[in-house]
Formats: C-alpha cells, sequence, structure tokens
C-alpha cells in the first residue's frame, strides 16, 4: 500500500499560482496551424492581384475552390462567412423550389442522384461531400460561386436571409475593396454579440403582441405538474395569463440546424400535451414551430405540431393570426 501525505488547501492553492501556464499551447501545433492560416492568406493575396490586373471574373473563384486546397476556406475568410452558414445555404438551396435560385445555383446541373429529400426529411451535407462536389461537379463549383456573386439580388434569399448575413453576398467583398473588408473585420469580431442579443430571438415578437394587446403573460413551471413527471420539460415560454388560471400555454421552438434531437423534442411536447390536457384541460397548447431545421425533418415535424391544439409560425400572416386568436380570447 502507497502511502503519500495528502498537501494542505495552501500548498495546492500555492502549487497552481506558482505553476500557471497561462496560456496552454503546443508549439507543434500552433506551427502546424499558421502554415493553414498562411496558405489562406498567399491565396487571398494571389487572387487580390488576379482580380486587380486582370479584372472581376467568376472563373478565378471557381478555379479557386476546385483546384486550391483551401480554396473554399479562404472564400469564406473573404466574406466572412461561416462554414456552418455555408452548409445551412446549400440546404436552403436543396429544399426550396425557387425558379431563379434554381438558374443561378445551376441546380438541375448538380448530378447528385436520388435527393435524400422525402417525407423523413433531408439530412445535412457534410464538409467533406461538400468539397468532394466542388472537385467532381463544376456546374455545383460555378452555382456555389454564383451565390456570392448574384446571391444578395435573388428575392427569395433576401427574405430568407437576415441581414447581417445577407450583406455578405456582396460583390464588394470579392473585389477587395477596403471599405467591404472592413466590413468583413467587423462582421467576425460581432457575430457572437449579434448572434447572443434578445431582439435576435424569434419569442421576441410573440412578447411584443403581448405587450401591445397589453396581455399579462409569465414564463417557467406549470405548478401542477411539478413532482410529477420531473424528467419531463415543465418551463413553459408563456403562460397566459398567469400561472394560477392559464388561457394558452406557449411554447417557441426555432430550428435552424437539423438533429436527431429534434425528434426527442418531439417526443417531450406530446407527453407534456397529454399532461397539460389533464391538468389544465381549459387551456390551449400553443406551439410556434419554425425554421429550416423543421422544413427538412418532415418526419419529427409531424409528431411535433401533433403535440399541440394550434401551432403558428414567426411570417408576419401568422403573428397577425395570432394576434387574432389572442384578440378573440381576451375580448381585446
Amino acid at each position: 500500500m502507497i502511502i503519500i501525505s495528502k498537501p494542505t488547501t495552501e500548498s495546492k492553492f500555492k502549487l497552481v499560482i506558482d505553476k500557471n501556464t497561462f496560456y496552454l499551447y503546443d508549439r507543434d501545433f500552433e506551427e502546424k496551424y499558421e502554415g493553414y492560416i498562411s496558405s489562406i492568406k498567399e491565396l487571398l493575396l494571389v487572387l487580390r492581384n488576379k482580380v486587380s490586373t486582370e479584372g472581376l471574373k467568376k472563373d478565378f473563384f471557381v478555379e479557386l475552390i476546385r483546384n486550391k486546397k483551401n480554396g473554399l476556406r479562404a472564400l469564406l475568410a473573404l466574406t466572412g462567412i461561416s462554414n456552418e452558414y455555408l452548409k445551412r445555404l446549400i440546404t436552403l438551396i436543396r429544399v426550396i423550389d425557387d425558379e431563379e435560385l434554381n438558374r443561378i445555383t445551376l441546380k438541375d446541373k448538380w448530378q447528385i442522384g436520388a435527393e435524400e429529400i422525402d417525407e423523413g426529411g433531408v439530412s445535412e451535407w457534410s464538409d467533406s461531400k461538400i468539397a468532394n462536389l466542388i472537385k467532381s461537379n463544376e456546374n455545383f463549383a460555378k452555382g456555389i460561386i454564383n451565390i456570392f456573386f448574384e446571391g444578395s439580388t435573388v428575392p427569395v434569399l433576401t427574405q430568407a436571409l437576415p441581414l447581417f448575413e445577407l450583406k455578405k453576398l456582396s460583390v464588394e467583398k470579392l473585389e477587395f475593396k477596403i471599405e467591404s473588408l472592413v466590413d468583413t473585420l467587423i462582421r467576425y469580431k460581432e457575430k457572437g454579440s449579434y448572434a447572443g442579443k434578445k431582439e435576435n430571438n424569434p419569442e421576441v415578437l410573440i412578447e411584443k403582441i403581448l405587450e401591445e394587446l397589453e396581455i399579462p403573460y409569465t414564463s417557467g413551471d406549470l405548478q401542477k405538474l411539478v413532482g410529477v413527471l420531473d424528467e419531463e420539460k415543465r418551463t413553459m415560454d408563456f403562460i397566459i395569463p398567469d400561472q394560477d388560471n392559464p388561457l394558452l400555454i406557449v411554447e417557441s421552438s426555432y430550428v435552424v440546424t437539423t438533429s436527431s434531437g429534434q425528434g426527442d423534442k418531439a417526443k417531450t411536447e406530446i407527453n407534456v400535451a397529454k399532461l397539460i390536457k389533464k391538468y389544465y384541460p381549459k387551456a390551449l397548447f400553443i406551439g410556434f414551430v419554425d425554421g429550416i431545421g423543421w422544413y427538412v425533418r418532415k418526419n419529427d415535424l409531424k409528431r411535433m405540431v401533433g403535440a399541440y391544439d394550434e401551432v403558428f409560425t414567426f411570417h408576419k400572416e401568422e403573428l397577425n393570426r395570432f394576434k387574432e386568436l389572442l384578440s378573440t380570447v381576451f375580448n381585446k
């Protein structure tokens, strides 16, 4: 049996202070990653020189993403579009049928075989699949580049994309104009802050309607469900007008990504709906279900909406319909 003396709290405290690394890093990794950063920088410098001397041409960018190892990453860095957002955009193109968007993206020439779009939904493409398609299908690569050149002019995209992201689809960025590059830097810096703003939460739209109609509401646990099924979700987004006598119980689920967790969410809502019907029979259980994440997961979506007495989206017309429902219930 090995016996060691147990250090004191003070000695452990002193050890962490004295031997603190401040910022842990692996020098080999840092040097390797610097090589990656440098390669992207060099790609963009070469591209800038070509654009400066020969003019802005789509072919330069098609060649960049098809023939250069980090070409797509360089294009994303130039425009400020994240890799994840590009995948969301490609998913949007795949699942909606818009004549102008189809024409610009050359969608009918992608030649990807039988799409996995069916009643069960569609899976988001991986980085490797997108990279392979860019290399193997020139029309797919051209379609992606066309989005960077013309995406901000396509009505369906101007309506679907937040202005913060739409502004990144700017020809001026591809021309390396200083003002546009400064814009990219600012958007990089402010992305986290922008995403975290309360005003960026779709639930704020519900709050505004309730406040406009002067209808009281709260959020939190439904008291009669506490201790009934503790493993089930009890915290509700909106309990209207109060917890003692709710007439409307509203849940919001705005999903922009796809995951297996959406099936779990639907299952949970179905169980919660049963409890609400049992313990709050006079209350309507309402769901705001929206976002491309639900649009492409049709089976999960059907189960999800089946849990609610009424369903709305955050479309302007649907918000007005919700307002009408509130006016009817509360005689406004």
